[in-house]
């Protein structure tokens, strides 16, 4: 009888522990998800943020390629009025 409380004692002290180290890397594999959860926060915003900074470039590029175009357009007209009055 006093054996099997010895037994008993054991293993409930053995499972004790061993639940208490799973408990242990439970909790530390779930700060490492949310660790892991921020920074995956801070990446999509970083590339939200790259992907406007290059948006508004390629507009403001496009704007400036416009802007170039209709002066060129304005050049050439000019250039052909002034060919053409010369000619005659």
């Amino acid at each position: 009888m006093e054996n099997e409380l010895i037994l008993n004692v054991l293993f409930g002290s053995i499972s004790s522990l061993l639940l208490a180290v799973v408990a242990y890397f439970i909790k530390q594999l779930h700060s490492d998800f949310k660790k892991m959860e921020k920074d995956i926060t801070e990446v999509k915003t970083m590339a939200l943020l790259i992907k406007t900074e290059f948006k508004n470039s390629y507009d403001l590029l496009s704007q400036r390629v416009e802007y170039l175009e209709t002066r060129i357009k304005n050049l050439e007209l000019l250039n052909f009025k002034n060919k053409n009055d010369e000619k005659r």
